[in-house]
C-alpha cells in the first residue's frame, strides 16, 4: 500500500497556525493534500496534526462538493513530542510508522502549495524504476555558486571563472525543493532517514523553488497561483455533463496554414481526438463552439463523432443558452475552453472554465485551470483526464 505523510503542526513561529491560513481562498494544507488525493498511485492520504484547528479546517474541506475528491484523506493525531519544535520530521515518520501499515511513503510538507498530483504521479513512476530506493524532489537552477572559507575568500563551487559558461551552455545544479520524498518502509526503518540507499529525483517547475516560510513568500506564491490559474476545484467535477470549447487557439493553434493554390489548412491534435472519446465513454457530451464557419471544422467534428458542432457564433453565450435548454441542462453542468477575449463570457458562466497555457492574460486570470499544453498541442486531451480523475475520485 501506498501512503502519504503529511504533518501539521499548530506551533509555526514564523506564521502562526499558518497551515490553516487562507492561501488564494482555501487553508494551506488544502492544496497539499489535494495533490496527494489526485496522486492515481496514492492509495491513502493522512493528515498528522497535533492541533484541534488544523483538524477542523481539514475535516471542514473534506465535507460538501468535494467531498468525493478528499475521500482518500483522513486526519491522525500526533504526539506532543513529535510536533515540537526540535523534533525532526524524521521522528515523526517513525512514530507514523510503528502505529500504521504501509508499503511505500511519501512524506509531503504542506509549505509547497504548488505541489500537483501530476508531479507526485512521475515520483512514484520514478521510484518504480529499477535500482531505486528513494525519490525526491528538485528544482534544476542555473546559478553560479560560491563558497566562504574561515578567511573570508570565496571560491567558486559549480564552475571555473576563467571559463564561465554560457547560460545555455550551463548544467546548473538540482536544487532540493523540500516538496516530497518518497521511500519505501524498509528503507525508513533501516535508516531511519526520509531518503536512503539509491535516490533519484524528479524535477518539478523552477516556480516551486519557493516555500512558504515567511509572510513574503506567502505573497508571492499566491501571485503565482493566481498567474497559474490555479484555483480550488469546489466539487464542480461532478456536474459537468457537457464539454465544449472554441476551435481555433485551442483545438489547433491558432495557426491558418494555406497551400501554394490557396487552400486554408489546419493542425490538429490526435491526442484531443482520444480526449473527446474517452468523455464521450463516460456518458458527456461534447462539442466545438466557435466564432469561425469553416468547412474543415465539420469535417473534424464528424471525424471525432463530436455531438455538437456550432459555428459562426457571435454570441456564444446566446448558443449555450439554447444547447442547454434543448439538451435540459444549466450552466453549472457546462465545462467551456476558450482562449481570447469573445469566450470570456461563456467562462465566466459556465461551471468550470479552462483554457490553454497562451491564452491571453485576461482568459488565464478567468480561468478555473489554465493547462500545462499550448493551444492545439493537447488541451481537451489535458482537460478530459483532469475531469475524469476528479469525477472517478
Amino acid at each position: 500500500m501506498n501512503v502519504a505523510f503529511i504533518p501539521v503542526r499548530g506551533g509555526s513561529k514564523s506564521i502562526p497556525l499558518k497551515n490553516i491560513k487562507l492561501l488564494n481562498g482555501r487553508p494551506l494544507v488544502y492544496w497539499v493534500v489535494r495533490a496527494a488525493c489526485m496522486c492515481k498511485y496514492l492509495d491513502r492520504v493522512y493528515i498528522a496534526t497535533d492541533s484541534k484547528e488544523i483538524r477542523q479546517a481539514v475535516e471542514e474541506f473534506q465535507k460538501g462538493e468535494e467531498e468525493a475528491l478528499f475521500s482518500k484523506a483522513e486526519v491522525i493525531g500526533r504526539s506532543a513530542e513529535s510536533a515540537s519544535d526540535t523534533a525532526s520530521t524524521e521522528f515523526a515518520m517513525l512514530e507514523f510508522a510503528q502505529q500504521y501499515d504501509f508499503d511505500t511513503i511519501a512524506l509531503i510538507q504542506a509549505t509547497s502549495p504548488l505541489l500537483s498530483g501530476e508531479d507526485l504521479n512521475r515520483g512514484f513512476e520514478r521510484f518504480a524504476e529499477e535500482d531505486t530506493d528513494s525519490v525526491l524532489s528538485v528544482v534544476p537552477q542555473k546559478r553560479f555558486r560560491w563558497q566562504q572559507d574561515p578567511e573570508g575568500n570565496v571560491q567558486p563551487m559549480n564552475y571555473d571563472v576563467f571559463h564561465r559558461p554560457r547560460r545555455q551552455d550551463f548544467a546548473g545544479d538540482l536544487v532540493e525543493n523540500g516538496a516530497f520524498y518518497i521511500t519505501s518502509r524498509k528503507g525508513l526503518m533501516q535508516s531511519r532517514n526520509r531518503i536512503s540507499g539509491n535516490i533519484k529525483a524528479v524535477e518539478m517547475s523552477e516556480d516551486t523553488f519557493l516555500e512558504i516560510d515567511e509572510p513574503s513568500d506567502w505573497i508571492t506564491i499566491e501571485a503565482l497561483m493566481k498567474k497559474k490559474g490555479i484555483r480550488p476545484s469546489e466539487g464542480k467535477f461532478s456536474d459537468i455533463k457537457l464539454f465544449l470549447t472554441d476551435c481555433d487557439g485551442c483545438l489547433t493553434d491558432g495557426g491558418m496554414y494555406y497551400s501554394e493554390h490557396g487552400d486554408e489548412m489546419k493542425k490538429f491534435n490526435t491526442r484531443d481526438g482520444m480526449g473527446f472519446q474517452l468523455l464521450r465513454e463516460q456518458g458527456i457530451l461534447v462539442g466545438i463552439v466557435t466564432g469561425e464557419d469553416r468547412a474543415l471544422n465539420k469535417r473534424r467534428a464528424e471525424k471525432l463523432k463530436l455531438d455538437i458542432i456550432e459555428q459562426g457564433c457571435s454570441d456564444k453565450v446566446l448558443v449555450i443558452d439554447n444547447l442547454c435548454r434543448k439538451l435540459q441542462l444549466e450552466w453549472k453542468n457546462v465545462l467551456y475552453i476558450g482562449d481570447d477575449r469573445n469566450d470570456l463570457a461563456a467562462m465566466q458562466k459556465a461551471g468550470f472554465s479552462c483554457c490553454p497555457a497562451d491564452a491571453i492574460p485576461e482568459v488565464q486570470e478567468a480561468a478555473d485551470y489554465v493547462t500545462q499544453a499550448k493551444g492545439g498541442a493537447g488541451v481537451i486531451r489535458e482537460t478530459a483526464e483532469l475531469l475524469l480523475k476528479n469525477r472517478a475520485v
